[in-house]
């Protein structure tokens, strides 16, 4: 087949790419380089045709799409905080980009089936059980004034009581905490709406924590494990927000990958959202921890206490859609992906940029 991957040049879509051709697929790149510093990455596929452009750019997308049976849209400016204070940019890259994409689509005769990149960010909150109630709630984003009162785990909306985080269904209402999780609602909601209405097949993977090679480790605005990685290699100390005691749901590119080429060839899940998750809590200063461990560097570990405007405390993955419908689960024991991860940052240069990134977020009084 003749596979698109916008964002191919990125962290995800160059190992889906290198696994569509090493299946035999016919496979075109399209990225503007922005996530590489304006530069090729040396790790992309000698054999995938890279197209450096916009998927903004009407043209481009629209002859792009009419050559193709697939379209893997990875495409997005990615960071949580960053996106709060640069709101023009992720709008314009992450929602008039999908809609550029999905306008392509509906204006060629064979349309493409379309694989959509969705976050667990969009949930905001994951699911939380009160044992005391019996009951699951989904709470809301907690404000300074809530961490202050009640410290920093949600609780429950009924009885007070501190309440424990449960995996979270594909069900659960959308609740986003900043412009980028938003962003990544509208491009989920609306390639499903425009695909069941011209009847062409979309499918919405939800990415959780997704680690790995080829993970910036000088973007101190992508996924905590490379910035740690990035910090600890610079010999600087990981500061953790809040306790450290917040959880995320890690899942290693590999098993991300499989998730991809398998959504690819089923039919059965169209207009299906499907978490691609661990369903494994992992604090954040056990993270740290794993990773000097690994490393073999003395531990600095500072524990910052500071809560951050728009940070969830829980969200893991229920994945028992994804095993019912797709057939599949993680493979990857988390400490082996943090090895291969590791082995690879060790050759790699790591301009360490959380102190200014930091900075600007006590500048827009985001912490």
């Amino acid at each position: 087949m003749n596979v698109l991957i916008t964002g191919g040049a990125g962290f995800v879509g160059s190992h889906v790419s290198d696994a569509l051709i090493e299946e035999g697929h016919n496979v075109i790149l399209l990225d503007n380089l922005s996530g590489t510093d304006s530069k090729k990455p040396t790790y992309l596929n000698a054999r995938a045709t890279l197209i450096v452009g916009d998927v903004r750019d009407k043209k481009l997308i629209a002859e792009l799409v009419s050559k193709v049976d697939v379209v893997f849209h990875f495409a997005a400016k990615v960071g949580i905080a960053q996106s709060n204070y640069q709101i023009k940019e992720f709008v314009g890259n992450n929602c008039v980009g999908t809609a550029e994409l999905l306008e392509a689509i509906v204006g060629v005769q064979k349309r493409p089936k379309l694989i959509v990149a969705a976050s667990n960010t969009s949930y905001g909150e994951g699911l939380y059980a009160c044992t005391k109630c019996n009951a699951e709630f989904h709470p809301a984003i907690r404000s300074q004034s809530d961490v202050n009162e009640h410290g920093m785990d949600p609780i429950c909306p009924k009885c007070s009581s501190k309440a424990k985080p449960i995996p979270t269904k594909e069900d659960t209402p959308l609740d986003t905490n900043s412009i980028y999780a938003l962003t990544k609602k509208f491009q989920e909601e609306t390639a499903l709406m425009i695909g069941r209405m011209y009847e062409f097949p979309v499918i919405a993977l939800k990415f959780f924590n997704i680690f790995g090679p080829r993970q910036s480790l000088s973007n101190p605005y992508t996924g905590v494990s490379a910035i740690f990685t990035s910090r600890i290699k610079n010999d600087n100390p990981v500061v953790i927000y809040e306790d450290g005691k917040q959880t995320r749901d890690f899942i290693y590119i590999k098993d991300v990958v499989r998730a991809c080429i398998m959504a690819m060839k089923e039919s059965a899940i169209n207009y299906e959202v499907i978490n691609i998750g661990s369903g494994k809590p992992t604090t954040i200063y056990d993270l740290a921890k794993i990773l000097y461990s690994i490393l073999g560097k003395e531990e600095r570990i500072e524990i910052s206490n500071i809560y951050r405007k728009g940070d969830i405390r829980h969200c893991i993955a229920d994945i028992s859609k994804a095993n019912l419908m797709l057939g599949w689960k993680p493979e990857t024991d988390f400490e082996l992906g943090i090895r291969e991860m590791l082995e690879w940052a060790q050759k790699e240069k790591a301009e360490d940029r959380f102190e200014q990134a930091q900075n600007e977020l006590r500048d827009k009084k985001l912490i």
